[in-house]
This record gives structure tokens, sequence and C-alpha cells, in this order.
């Protein structure tokens, strides 16, 4: 759905070597048609010169962009119908109502006259603003206003929808919905290209992730693969039913074990063995007279990983 070639965008600035900012350094990615694919980075790493460029508001100064193969700087419009953006810093007609701001840009992508009517109800009831069709944008919250730019990007039924920090300044409860519904479109066979600064957010939705560092992708696949690919010892926590049991003096100089932690009836430690080694180490504990209670394998977050592959700290 997405091909970037050697994408790169430079910027004239008297702050940069020779007066130039390098704001992507030739960035080669390719997202499948079905993906929702989450582009991390911090401010300034690019990311929203990236999406800018994916969808033609941004021309590179080399390389290319395809978007269901089709060169989005040579054939514009044609790659805008298969393209639905929304930006970080979104604006509406607040002097419209819902349904005349869809059929204001219903018209703007050229849809078939006969359709538009039809389409706007779809889009209408696909993102729950029923109750709010004949209301003025004006007076919408921002969770609701936010529903309304999705259904400006999803009006003329594009292949892709591409998506700027989306939950961004959304309360908790707005966030969660916004969530479904993007897990909705997804099912509905959307791609979809997102920033977000929320980390748990994307390792909720996405299912392939960039990692974006001035410029460069350090990091890029499947989001599984790329969080085992830089993963540290797998860590392991045990709760003890009683106190008692000596578990750290137990566990020091076991093979495979470092690291132990012991909070309260909670032990925790790293473990370099595989799942049988664990299950004949938590057979011995129990035998030595463990009261266990529960084991669990602690799964490193994306912004735990994040953070450690920024520091320098995964290579």
């Amino acid at each position: 759905m997405i091909q970037l070639e050697d994408l790169t965008k430079e910027f004239d600035t008297a702050s940069g070597p020779n007066g130039v900012v390098i704001a992507t350094n030739r960035l080669n990615l390719h997202i499948p048609a079905g993906e929702v694919f989450g582009l991390v980075g911090p401010n300034g790493s690019g990311k929203t010169t990236t999406l800018k460029m994916i969808c033609g508001l941004s021309v590179p100064t080399s390389g290319r962009v395809m978007v269901n193969d089709i060169d989005v700087e040579q054939q514009p419009e044609q790659a805008q119908r298969n393209i639905g953006y929304l930006a970080d810093f979104f604006s509406l007609y607040d002097d419209l109502k819902v349904s005349e701001y869809l059929n204001y840009f219903a018209h703007a992508y050229k849809m078939n006259e006969s359709a538009i009517p039809a389409r706007i109800d779809e889009v209408i009831a696909k993102l729950g603003l029923e109750s709010k069709r004949d209301a003025m944008i004006a007076g919408l919250s921002r969770g609701m206003k936010q529903r309304v730019g999705i259904g400006r990007a999803i009006i003329h039924d594009p292949p892709l929808l591409v998506l700027d920090e989306p939950t961004g300044g959304l309360d908790p409860k707005a966030r969660v919905e916004l969530k479904e519904l993007l897990r909705d479109l997804h099912r509905a066979g959307k791609t979809i290209f997102i920033t977000s600064h929320i980390l748990s957010d994307l390792e909720e939705l996405c299912t392939s992730i960039g990692i974006l560092e001035k410029g460069r992708l350090l990091r890029v696949g499947r989001l599984e693969e790329v969080m085992r690919e830089g993963a540290t010892l797998r860590q392991i926590r045990v709760r003890l039913a009683s106190p008692g049991f000596a578990a750290e003096s137990w566990l020091a100089g076991r093979i495979g074990v470092s690291g132990v932690v012991t909070t309260d009836a909670v032990v925790q430690f790293a473990f370099a063995g595989a799942d049988a080694e664990l299950a004949e180490l938590i057979r011995a504990m129990v035998m030595a007279g463990a009261p266990l209670c529960g084991v669990q394998e602690v799964t490193e977050t994306l912004e735990h990983f994040y953070s450690r592959i920024s520091s320098g700290e995964v290579m």
C-alpha cells in the first residue's frame, strides 16, 4: 500500500550544517495493504514530514512515494483518491453542520453526486454521529470533532488512512472510543499509517512499527519481531502465598538466573533459559518449599523498549 524509496527531505535553514537541515534521510519502507503501521519518534525526528510527503502535501528533495502503486508526486490527484489524511492540528468549519461538512468534502473529492447522500449516512452511522448529524461543529466536544475529522478522511472511501497524533488531547473515554473506531476501520479493510506520542495506544493498535530518529529508521517490522529483536533477558515474576521462604538466597547462583529483586511477597528475576528450563526451575522451587501462588512472564512495553533504544542501550 505504501512504498518509500530513498525518501529524503531537506530544508534550507541558517542553523543547519551548510545551511540545510535533513528532515528525512533516504527512508526505505514497504507497508503491505491491511497493516496498522505506527511511526514512533521524538519531536523533530521527521514523522510529520514523512506523513506529509506520503499525502503529497510536501515534495521530497529526492526519492519517491508510491501509494497503491501510484506515484504521489507524478499523479497527485489519482493518489489523493486513495488517501484519507487527518493532521495533528486540524481545523473544521465551525459554521457548518456535521452533515454539511461531510457533504462539502464529498464534493471536494469529486464523488459521484448520486452516491453522496447514502455515503454521508453510512459515515455518520459508522462514526456514531447520528445524534450530531444536524449539530453545528462549533458546539462539538474535542472527541466528536476528532470523529468528524476522521469522517472527512474516509468520506471518499480511500484504502489508506494517514493519521497524525489522532488521540492527542482526548480524554480517556474519547481515546478508548477512538481506538475502537480505528479497529473497526482496520477490520473493514483499511490500511492505517499512524503516529502518536502515546506509545501504549500504538502498542494496542499496531501490527507493525517503525522507529524514526533524526530522519533515519532505526527499527522497522512487525511489532512482535521488533520487540523481540531488541529484547533483554526474559523477566519472570513469582508471587508467594506467605512469607518465610528465602527466595532471593535460593535463586542466587542458579543457572540462568540474575537480577533477583524481592518486594514483599513478589520476586522478580531475569532468566536466560527456555520454557522447559523455566518449568524445571519453578518445579524445584516448589519442591524446596516455596509457597508459589502465581508465575508470570513480564512483557516489556513499547514505551520501555523505545526508551532503551533512544538512550542507545539497544543498538
